[in-house]
C-alpha cells in the first residue's frame, strides 16, 4: 500500500489542463454526463498521451452494491433495484493522471469484471475468466452490512497469495447511508493496519449538481486516482523484482 500522492500528482486535477482534458474527452457535450465506453471503444485523446490498460476483478458478497459501484465508476445509470448480475459483465473506465517524476500524463484504461455470485458458484470457467491475467482485485463491502466486511479476509485468502503481485484494493459502498452504518472507522483502520490494503469509500447515488458539471467527479476523483496509483505502484514493484531476478541470474 503506497501513500497517496507518491506516484500521481493529486493537485494536478485542480489545474486547467486536467479540467480541459476531462471535459473534452470524458464528458458529453452537456458538460455534465460522462461518456461511456464499450470494450472496443475509447476516447479520442491526443496521441501524445500514453494509454495503459488494466484488468480488475470485482469481488464481494451479493447485494453489497458491486454493480452499482461499477456503474458509478464508469458513468452508466445506477440501477434503482437490485438484481443478480447474469454471467460476466465487463465495463471500461478511462482516467487520466500526471505521473510524479515523469511529469507526463498517462491515460489509465480500467476494465472492470463483475460476475454474479450464483454464476461464480455454478460455473468454474467464469471465475477462471475473471482471474486470468488480472492485474488486481477490488474487494467490495457495504457499510450497512457488517457481514460483508467480515468476509473480505476470506476472499483475500481464497483469491490471492502473498507473492502473486496482484493489486489489492477494498471499497466500501453505500456511504450515503452513513447513519445506518454497521462498520466503524475503527474497523476500517484496523483492517488497513493488519492487511496493508487501502479501504476506499463510495456513495451509491449520483452526486452531481446540474450547475456544477464536475461535482459528481469530485467524489470519484480520489477513488479513481487511488486505484490508478496502486496499480502503478504494483507495476514498479514488478519491474524491480524482474531486475533483481535478472541480476541474480547474471551473477
Amino acid at each position: 500500500m503506497c501513500q497517496p500522492g507518491l506516484f500521481i500528482q493529486p493537485e494536478w486535477y485542480h489545474s486547467r489542463e486536467a479540467t480541459e482534458l476531462i471535459t473534452s474527452y470524458l464528458l458529453k457535450r452537456d458538460g455534465v454526463t460522462r461518456k461511456t465506453f464499450g470494450i472496443l471503444e475509447k476516447p479520442s485523446f491526443p496521441s501524445t498521451i500514453e494509454e495503459i490498460s488494466y484488468k480488475l476483478f470485482i469481488v464481494g458478497k451479493s447485494s453489497v452494491g458491486k454493480t452499482s459501484t461499477v456503474c458509478k465508476l464508469t458513468g452508466y445509470p445506477i440501477p434503482t433495484l437490485h438484481s443478480e448480475t447474469p454471467g460476466v459483465q465487463v465495463s471500461t473506465v478511462y482516467w487520466p493522471a500526471r505521473i510524479t517524476g515523469l511529469n507526463r500524463i498517462i491515460m489509465f484504461k480500467l476494465q472492470l469484471w463483475d460476475a454474479g455470485e450464483n454464476s461464480l458458484k455454478k460455473f468454474d470457467h467464469i471465475l477462471n475468466a475473471c482471474t486470468e491475467k488480472t492485474d488486481g482485485i477490488l474487494f467490495v463491502f457495504s457499510i450497512v452490512d457488517k457481514g460483508s466486511f467480515d468476509e473480505i479476509p476470506q476472499f483475500l485468502t481464497k483469491l490471492t497469495n502473498p507473492g502473486d503481485n496482484l493489486c489489492k484494493i477494498v471499497l466500501g459502498t453505500k456511504f450515503d447511508l452513513h447513519a445506518e452504518s454497521e462498520v466503524t472507522q475503527r474497523n476500517i483502520k484496523d483492517f488497513e493496519s493488519t492487511w496493508h490494503i487501502p479501504v476506499l469509500r463510495i456513495k451509491n447515488v449520483l452526486n452531481y449538481n446540474q450547475s456544477d458539471p464536475q461535482s459528481d467527479l469530485y467524489e470519484l476523483t480520489p477513488i479513481l486516482t487511488t486505484i490508478c496509483e496502486q496499480l502503478w505502484h504494483r507495476d514498479i514493484i514488478s519491474a524491480q523484482n524482474r531486475n533483481r531476478n535478472q541480476e541474480k541470474a547474471f551473477f
